[in-house]
């Protein structure tokens, strides 16, 4: 876990304070930081069963799915903590495996990728079946959810209209005149331009390459709609795909890892219960109800995380016991 660091001010002239009063400041700064660790505390592995802390990585998706967690678990009788915000796989799977987490969700392509970094299958049966020889014993997973938040090659609907594209293959016919914007890195990675090139024969000259470091958000959905570019590599559960009618070319030689959220578990906190539970979630979380949750908190209305997974449970009946 990185060290917990005040921020830095931004640079201007340096004012002059007695060595006592910056020691304080800065004694004050840490302890306010170390305050706000969404890993402090201790794990409950070897406590009751029926107790469980829910993380999530630091984005709204993750939080507002492991918001539903906890709504339904604490609906099943447990006894539910919450720890949001944790931060990226190589802070939230090392809290996974300290018990200082119990579970959380988390996306198949990726998560196997980062657990064994040689894996090169993209298909959601293929992921499951090596998700499961790459957990080690110390993770566990449930069922995962059909929905997914994978990368896509995104258009408008004009330009899908103009040049009858359904697919990312249609796409590769008009490679000369495609301006593809996207993180500098899909450059480089290897279901970014390369996996496309050799996939699809979509091949984007780099002088049509357009970088933009938002990871398929507000920017990219500007470049996109004000005709900047021609496609884009936008997320599947985006509110702004809907917003901005955007199309999603169909990837069916699978380019992009399937990325169905899973619940990851501390293998220990693992019950029969808790798997039933989640697994009653899961089979409702679509990528269609993604979509839902994420223009519920992205969108317009911003809600808080905690408000649309309470509103989500209970419109799909998960509030009250299952079984």
């Amino acid at each position: 876990m990185k060290a917990c660091i005040p921020a830095a001010p931004r640079r201007r002239p340096v004012p002059r304070f007695p060595v006592a009063a910056v020691v304080f400041a800065v004694a004050a700064a840490l302890t306010a930081c170390g305050n706000s660790d969404p890993l402090a505390g201790s794990g409950h592995c070897d406590a009751d069963p029926s107790r469980l802390t829910v993380g999530s990585a630091n984005f709204p998706e993750s939080e507002t799915v492991a918001d539903v967690y906890a709504e339904a678990l604490r609906a099943n009788g447990f006894t539910v903590d919450t720890k949001p915000g944790i931060g990226s796989r190589e802070a939230y799977v090392p809290a996974l495996r300290q018990c200082s987490v119990s579970v959380l969700p988390d996306y198949t392509g990726n998560l196997l990728r980062y657990l064994d970094p040689k894996a090169t299958v993209s298909a959601e049966p293929e992921i499951e079946r090596a998700l499961a020889g790459a957990l080690g014993p110390d993770l566990a997973v449930a069922t995962p959810a059909p929905g997914q938040d994978s990368d896509a090659v995104v258009v408008t609907r004009a330009t899908a209209d103009r040049w009858h594209l359904q697919s990312i293959a249609d796409l590769a016919a008009h490679s000369g005149e495609v301006k593809f914007a996207g993180m500098a890195e899909f450059q480089e990675r290897p279901d970014g331009l390369p996996g496309l090139k050799e996939t699809y024969h979509l091949t984007i000259s780099p002088g049509a390459f357009v970088p933009i470091a938002d990871g398929g958000g507000p920017a990219t959905v500007r470049a996109l709609t004000s005709g900047q570019v021609d496609a884009a590599d936008i997320f599947t559960t985006s509110p702004a795909l809907a917003a901005n009618d955007l199309v999603v070319l169909a990837d069916p030689l699978h380019n992009f890892s399937a990325q169905n959220v899973v619940p990851l578990f501390n293998a220990r906190k693992k019950s029969d219960r808790a798997t039933a539970v989640l697994n009653a979630v899961s089979a409702q979380l679509t990528t269609d109800q993604l979509l839902a949750l994420n223009e519920a908190v992205s969108g317009a209305s911003k809600t808080e995380p905690a408000a649309a997974a309470k509103a989500w449970t209970a419109a799909h009946h998960l509030d009250q016991p299952i079984g």
